[in-house]
């Protein structure tokens, strides 16, 4: 197919930004993907998955993957830009629409050099970034399966067009997702004595879990505990029999990561037995935290300056990104790509610059193709 890569990438953001699908929702999308995959001759991998897609380029024993996620928010969109979300109350507010474009427009780059690739590049559309876990599903369906390295790319709308953020170390936060419910006895407002006030019980909890940051994670750390949703009672004169709590932890080493877990349990168990109720409690979401690969950092840092780009230092966030499960695996580096200033990630009026993707997807065709020479 002969075609100009930098508008017909455009033309798809555009599309895709119109037309976003939440978490595990992603069926036109898919198929949207491998239509573009198919008309470029690009090899379309037979791997089960519900949606995304997983395609391959060259040929060779030496294998590398590039990754963008392709899943929606549900935030109803309050940017003003002509191709405006079509679904009320769901948006491309994280940029993966722009993360497909760009790596859509890398693999149409590398199919037009083919021939000249030493190995393999593996094209990874993932799903459900945002619920999180999507790249398990990626992972469970063997797609990772002989790749040597994998790379990664998000909007940061921080950095003008023509940044890079680039870092070795970790750069996103471990997540923990947490739900506990605390079981007491209901009773009428007016006589608590007869009863177990799971709300009373509830504020003591809160407040105990935030000496886990203060008093018990070593302060060069970063970390945060998080209640973010309670629910207990529905009128004012009914203590209620139980409470639900609902939040997060965020960690960046794996010590920090297993004492902030540790501690939360034990206060968790600790409380309950103080006052003479039952506490239950689960971890809905474990994500580690993404780390960069220290090798990899020159190589992306050498191309990134041959290809015209600033390179910044990315600044570390205590934000999640399930790019780290690819990278429990196999060496990984995942880059920030400058999208103009603008509202920030997860925000109604959070926008991409067009003009970002084509340089970026140049970028990262070169940065496999020079992986592979290496």
């Amino acid at each position: 197919m002969n075609l100009d890569i930098k508008e017909y990438i455009e033309k798809e953001f555009y599309y895709l930004h119109s037309h976003p699908e939440l978490s595990y929702q992603e069926y036109e999308t898919t198929k949207r993907l491998k239509t573009d995959l198919q008309d470029s001759g690009i090899e379309i991998l037979p791997y089960h998955l519900d949606t995304g897609v997983v395609a391959s380029i060259g040929s060779g024993e030496r294998t590398v993957a590039i990754r963008a996620d392709i899943d929606a928010l549900p935030i109803h969109e309050e940017a003003d830009v002509a191709y405006k979300s079509l679904s009320d109350g769901v948006m491309h507010a994280c940029g993966h629409d722009s993360h497909t474009a760009i790596i859509l427009g890398a693999a149409l780059l590398l199919k037009q050099h083919e021939q000249e690739l030493k190995g393999k590049v593996r094209v990874i559309f993932q799903p459900a970034e945002e619920a999180p876990g999507g790249a398990g599903k990626i992972i469970e369906a063997g797609a990772l399966d002989n790749v040597s390295a994998i790379f990664g790319i998000h909007s940061a709308p921080f950095f003008d067009v023509g940044t890079l953020g680039i870092l070795a170390g970790p750069t996103h936060a471990a997540v923990e997702k947490f739900e506990l419910i605390l079981e007491g006895n209901g009773t009428h407002a007016a006589h608590p004595n007869l009863g177990k006030d799971t709300v009373l019980i509830a504020s003591h909890f809160i407040t105990a879990i935030q000496s886990i940051v203060s008093r018990e994670i070593d302060p060069v750390d970063s970390a945060v505990v998080s209640v973010t949703h309670i629910q207990a009672g529905n009128t004012w004169n009914v203590i209620p029999q139980s409470a639900y709590l609902e939040g997060t932890i965020r960690t960046y080493t794996k010590k920090a990561r297993a004492l902030a877990k540790k501690r939360f349990e034990d206060i968790a168990k600790g409380i309950a037995s103080t006052f003479g109720i039952s506490a239950s409690m689960k971890w809905t979401v474990e994500i580690p935290a993404t780390f960069n690969d220290y090798k990899l950092e020159q190589l992306a840092r050498t191309t990134a300056l041959e290809e015209g780009f600033i390179v910044e230092d990315a600044p570390r966030s205590l934000g999640g990104e399930d790019f780290s499960l690819y990278q429990e695996k196999i060496p990984g580096f995942f880059i920030l790509v400058g999208t103009g200033k603008s509202f920030p990630n997860h925000n109604p009026r959070f926008r991409v610059a067009p003009e970002a993707l084509y340089p970026a997807s140049k970028y990262v065709a070169k940065l496999v193709r020079k992986y592979l020479e290496s």
